[in-house]
């Protein structure tokens, strides 16, 4: 299984990659030694000692989970054999993750990464369940160890081997539409309302397990359920987003928040035009310079806090004006998903458009973004909230579109920018 990383600690470096634990793996550690103490002893037919019990239930679990590790180092090393770049792997409530740099470019490597970790568990339940008779020679104990290890890592394969996401068997499916369709977001779609169709079956059974009295196998199951939704809900929502960014321009969403001055204009002229902006907080327009209507550059306010108000009509505009290539900015004709990368490297957090002739035609920022694909998406908000979202720098509702072009980046939806 491949997701993104979680909040965890770093325990150890196995080949380069970061092994982490994250805290709820502590919780189904302990269920697991729970569920494993009371099956070794009412394996036994005489009373065994509580330590003993319980020290080799806490074996069991602990030997499941490097079974889980194993799994998420066979999609590691494949990964990194595919040339792609492993950046941790995280232990956790509902199992393992692999988070990687990007995914394969192609659909037979991704493809490769997602069979070799069900691999590797059908290798270990091959080889436990095989050794269950020569240990049984040696002690009953380690018979019972090695097939209930073996039973495990045979669920765990077949289990991830189901066709929906976020499982393995969702991504070898998304492989595989990829493949014969030639198109990566149609095998994401097909393998998305695959893996909700099986997370809404798992939370029914679980429902009704707990009915017929399979209370802790219900409430399982219902809680993969439940997270296999959460993890449909989001995808929809990432590839909702992915598609408005590829299909909306940077002309769709611009506004127009610079102002014109001509350069022989003196600085009284660029204070009357800065007079509106009485609040601090408040982002002002840009001032762009033009001589005899072709643009040279632009102004800011610095001279009006360098001069004396008395000097203000003794300066020219001309005196201060700045080339105009020194503004960030962005063609009319890239789609938005450029313009979220050039937003994050703009110090201002906005963006000077330039049309097809190169020419100056707009501006934009987080909010003129923001808003512009969320009217997309059918949702208008308020104006406050767009200018309350302008003045912080931030995208309205706080919609992580930074987080989303740099997902389609690492899934190969689109090329990284030069």
């Amino acid at each position: 299984m491949e997701a993104k990383d979680l909040e965890a600690w770093e325990l150890m470096r196995i080949r380069g990659i970061p092994l982490k634990v994250h805290p709820s793996w502590f919780l189904i550690l302990t269920l697991f030694t729970w569920t494993a103490q009371g099956q070794v002893a009412n394996s036994s037919e005489s009373p065994l000692p509580i330590w003993f019990s319980w020290g080799l239930g806490f074996i069991t679990a602990l030997l499941l989970f490097v079974s889980v590790l194993l799994h998420e180092l066979g999609h590691s090393f494949v990964a990194l054999h595919e040339g792609v770049k492993v950046r941790s792997i995280t232990l956790f409530l509902l199992g393992g993750v692999a988070r990687v740099e990007r995914e394969c470019s192609t659909p037979m490597g991704a493809l490769r990464v997602a069979v070799a970790g069900p691999l590797v568990s059908f290798v270990l339940a091959i080889v436990l369940l095989r050794a269950v008779g020569s240990a049984a020679q040696l002690s009953p104990f380690l018979a019972n160890l090695f097939g209930q290890l073996g039973l495990l890592n045979l669920v765990l394969a077949l289990f991830n081997l189901l066709p929906g996401l976020p499982l393995d068997g969702g991504v070898i499916l998304k492989a595989l539409v990829w493949q014969f369709t030639g198109s990566q977001r149609k095998g994401l779609q097909v393998a998305n309302a695959s893996g909700r169709f099986l997370s809404l079956v798992a939370i029914v059974f679980g429902v009704w397990l707990c009915f017929k009295g399979g209370g802790f196998s219900g409430l399982w199951l219902m809680l993969l359920g439940w997270f296999g939704l959460s993890a449909s809900r989001s995808q929809s929502q990432m590839l909702a987003l992915q598609k408005v960014l590829t299909e909306l321009n940077v002309g769709n969403a611009s506004g127009r928040r610079f102002r014109v001055l001509e350069e022989d204009q003196s600085l009284r002229k660029l204070s009357d035009l800065r007079m509106g902006v009485v609040d601090e907080k408040t982002k002002a327009d840009w001032i762009l310079v033009c001589r005899a209507g072709r643009w040279v550059g632009f102004v800011t306010d610095t001279p009006l806090k360098e001069l004396p108000v008395q000097h203000w009509d003794k300066h020219l505009v001309a005196d201060y004006t700045k080339p105009i290539s020194e503004l960030p900015s962005i063609g009319e004709k890239k789609p938005l998903w450029e313009a979220v990368i050039a937003l994050e490297k703009a110090q201002e957090g906005r963006l000077l458009v330039f049309n097809s002739a190169g020419l100056p035609s707009g501006t934009l920022d987080k909010a003129d973004l923001g808003q512009a694909v969320l009217k997309r998406l059918g949702l208008r908000l308020p104006s406050a909230f767009l200018e309350s979202a302008r003045n912080q720098n931030a995208y309205p509702l706080g919609i992580a579109l930074a987080q989303v072009v740099e997902a389609m980046i690492s899934t190969g939806v689109v090329d990284k920018p030069d």
